[in-house]
């Protein structure tokens, strides 16, 4: 239903981005050309694969007068360098993780992801029709960035573990890659959170400078190869309900943008939100056949170690909320909407789900 809607929705402004402007009207539009840095390396399709779609689409809707060349974690910037380099105009845009980014101010997770915090259905709601890009781009000016999300990884596994986790016990002193802001909670249950790159992380692990190590998902993890250097596999990841991956532009970039072109950029950004997660849904079951039958053994994580991980969380965003006003003004909003879609989600959609997937089929 979300793949149907937000594809229709995609398509539909794609098509006002092209009825805006004639044949001839294009061609009297001034050529504009942006670099787009990435987090991410080229290998991972359907991340980095993202960025390349928003290109396209934009090329392909102005007939080439409005191009972006984009680059891979580390050509321009560091995979974590992207704000910077947005922020001071190095370059006019960067596809991102906000919540990369949680050391200049934990606020940027609510933008991407937070433990126990919204699926991708319900991330996307917030954003598009709550208020949530609203106060995320009104935090982020400060940044003088303007945000447009562009991509969701749906829930994400929980990583790869060189030994069984059976209880929270086993958490204790656990070096654990996991990006952004779930690494807070993580330490406040006994983990030591690391924060690698994604390109960085198989060494890490197979030099056992960690122990465990968290990324997307089966497709993704696959062509990482963890599955080469640790066999135990956990679900949910709990921090990571549903990520989603932003285009952020430097407002004056923006701003200098004919509006047609501003619409293009809208549009591209639409399809590839929706597009990303149409493609991990398509990938990651056949992926995860793949591991399970090469002798990956799937876990999910404990009760107990949950059930902290929650509380943990809980009692953080009220610190946060003590201490920081900007964090606040977003997670009151992000609370209320958290509250409200699980009332609604226990019907309906948990009934439908959970009905079918206890199903032999």
């Amino acid at each position: 239903m979300q793949r149907r809607s937000f594809l229709s929705r995609a398509g539909l402004r794609v098509a006002a981005a092209s009825a805006l402007v004639s044949a001839p009207a294009i061609a009297a539009q001034p050529a504009v050309r942006w670099r787009m840095v990435s987090s991410f390396p080229k290998n991972l399709d359907t991340i980095y694969g993202s960025a390349e779609l928003i290109s396209r689409q934009v090329a392909a809707m102005s007939e080439g007068r409005f191009e972006i060349s984009v680059h891979a974690a580390g050509e321009i910037t560091p995979p974590f360098g992207v704000v910077d380099a947005v922020q001071q105009g190095a370059v006019e845009c960067g596809q991102t993780a906000a919540y990369y980014y949680f050391g200049k101010d934990e606020t940027f997770a609510l933008g991407c992801a937070v433990p126990f915090g919204l699926d991708s259905r319900q991330q996307t709601a917030w954003m598009y029709h709550g208020n949530g890009l609203r106060l995320m781009r009104e935090f982020y000016r400060n940044y003088n960035i303007i945000s447009f999300p562009a991509g969701n990884t749906g829930a994400q596994m929980g990583g790869w573990f060189r030994r069984e986790i059976r209880s929270l016990a086993d958490m204790k002193g656990l070096k654990f890659r996991i990006g952004g802001f779930g690494g807070r909670i993580v330490e406040r249950i006994g983990g030591v959170p690391q924060n690698i790159p994604g390109g960085d992380t198989y060494a890490a692990l197979e030099k056992g400078t960690i122990d465990a190590a968290e990324w997307v998902g089966p497709y993704d993890d696959l062509k990482l190869g963890f599955n080469k250097i640790a066999q135990h596999y956990y679900y949910p990841s709990f921090w990571e309900g549903g990520a989603q991956l932003d285009l952020f532009v430097n407002i004056k970039a923006w701003d200098a943008l004919p509006a047609s072109y501003k619409a293009m950029l809208e549009s591209a950004t639409a399809q590839a939100h929706s597009d990303m997660q149409a493609d991990y849904d398509v990938k990651n079951p056949q992926a995860l056949k793949e591991l399970y039958a090469g002798g990956t053994k799937l876990h999910p994580f404990p009760a107990d170690m949950m059930s902290a991980a929650i509380r943990a969380s809980m009692d953080y965003y009220e610190e946060l909320s003590a201490k920081n006003p900007a964090w606040k003004k977003v997670y009151e909003d992000f609370k209320t909407f958290r509250r409200d879609e699980n009332l609604w989600f226990r019907f309906a959609e948990a009934g439908f789900d959970n009905f079918m997937q206890a199903q032999k089929l």
